[in-house]
């Protein structure tokens, strides 16, 4: 459900700028108690003679000024800003000729107090708490040493009052770490699982090429003697995928190095790459529709990944540009799935009945890979979290760091979204 307009106002307000509408309102409710309205006999409180004249004016436009100040450094220097809000009401209320600091003099400092008390420290929070009550207990130990009259239960009233914000304050400010630790947590968890998966892509990775390894050292050992040409062939295989087998475990292994074990039996990923739990319900292109896919795929399966995506509503359209070439397998793959994933939340989020897979080969150094849609289609609001946000997108920026490439990931200005993976070649893979 949208936010409605009062609600969207309120929230683009700065604390600072609550805080002069609060002291506005209070000036307004202190004029009108001094003033006979409609229905009542006389005004409920007589206006002092001070408040009439020149001096008590100046009172009240200073003590306005010094809200004005304090609202405009609430933000950037909040102890310094508060300490306006305090001398304010002081100035203030004595033109007003009162016993004590009015709740309408001290609305300002109340909605300055929730803003620190959410937003800062708890330390400072507590500082500004001490400071708005003890500025309260000395306004009335002043006036009863000086034998004049003091309102003490109204004090009390409006020191409550102040607590109650600060409260208030502090269990926004509770509630927004807790927020932040969860997703932290949370994105923890899904890189954590994001390279679990790797890992074991690379092992069943390793446990293919050692198979191909011992089949052709069986192979070249029996034709060794009467086919050295064929052995000769056999050996040069050997060779070629324990080299690719090796750099694939040296670029794999020093970012997987400090994963924890044990992270892997909390949650299963998913062929996207996120646990199945995160994304169980309300998906659109689930696992089962994926299982077509071979089981360790790479961009030659992009085809076949498109036809998938097609049967779940959302046309793929694949672009190869550049000569086609062998790649290593553990690059091979991970393109393959930071395609799968930005399809999948083509389908999931964005609205869009068709998005476009670029791959580009053109650079001998870096192989590109880039998932564009054109936004929602009339009547299908796109519903994602915004650019940026969402554990598929954190899985699919860990897989390019494992490699040490380049990911960025946002709005396209025409409109609709654009993932693009850059991830570097090693040296002698050549499109041919």
């Amino acid at each position: 459900m949208s936010a409605t307009p009062s609600a969207r106002f309120f929230k683009r307000v700065t604390p600072g700028g609550r805080a002069v509408v609060a002291w506005g309102a209070g000036m307004v409710f202190t004029a009108l108690l001094r003033i006979r309205v409609p229905g009542q006999d006389a005004p409920e409180v007589f206006p002092g003679f001070v408040i009439l004249r020149w001096d008590g004016l100046l009172m009240l436009a200073v003590g306005t000024l010094l809200t004005l100040r304090g609202s405009a450094l609430l933000a950037r220097r909040p102890t310094a800003a508060f300490n306006y809000f305090l001398v304010a009401p002081v100035i203030a209320s004595t033109p007003l000729g009162v016993d004590a600091i009015p709740f309408a003099q001290y609305l300002a400092v109340d909605v300055a107090l929730y803003a620190i008390a959410a937003g800062r420290p708890r330390r400072e929070a507590w500082r500004a708490l001490l400071l708005a009550l003890g500025l309260l207990v000395v306004y009335l130990a002043v006036r009863l040493l000086a034998g004049w009259s003091a309102g003490t239960t109204g004090t009390l009233a409006v020191a409550l009052t102040a607590l109650v914000a600060w409260l208030l304050g502090r269990s926004e400010g509770q509630a927004r770490e807790y927020a932040e630790r969860s997703r932290a947590q949370a994105t923890e968890q899904a890189v954590t699982t994001e390279r679990l998966r790797i890992a074991r892509e690379m092992h069943d990775t390793v446990a293919h090429s050692i198979g191909i390894v011992a089949l052709q050292a069986g192979a070249a050992r029996r034709v060794i003697a009467t086919q050295p040409e064929a052995a000769r062939q056999a050996l040069a295989e050997i060779e070629t995928a324990s080299r690719e087998t090796l750099a694939g475990l040296r670029r794999m292994v020093g970012a997987l190095r400090t994963t924890d074990p044990e992270a892997e039996a909390g949650s299963e990923a998913d062929p996207v790459g996120i646990p199945r739990t995160t994304v169980a319900a309300g998906r659109t292109a689930t696992a089962t529709e994926l299982q077509g896919l071979p089981e360790m795929p790479g961009l030659s399966a992009l085809d076949q990944l498109a036809e998938l995506t097609g049967n779940a509503g959302v046309r793929v359209a694949v672009r190869r540009i550049g000569a086609p070439g062998p790649l290593p397998p553990d690059i091979d793959l991970s393109a393959f799935r930071i395609v799968q994933e930005s399809v999948t939340n083509v389908v999931r989020h964005s609205g869009a009945d068709s998005c476009t897979v670029t791959v580009d080969r053109r650079d001998p150094e870096h192989l590109a890979v880039t998932v564009e849609d054109r936004g929602p289609v009339p009547g299908h609001a796109r519903v994602s979290t915004g650019p940026g946000s969402g554990y598929g997108l954190t899985g699919m920026r860990e897989r390019v760091a494992v490699l040490h490439g380049e990911f960025t990931a946002g709005p396209r200005p025409g409109g609709g979204f654009r993932v693009t993976a850059r991830l570097p070649l090693p040296t002698g893979v050549m499109p041919r």
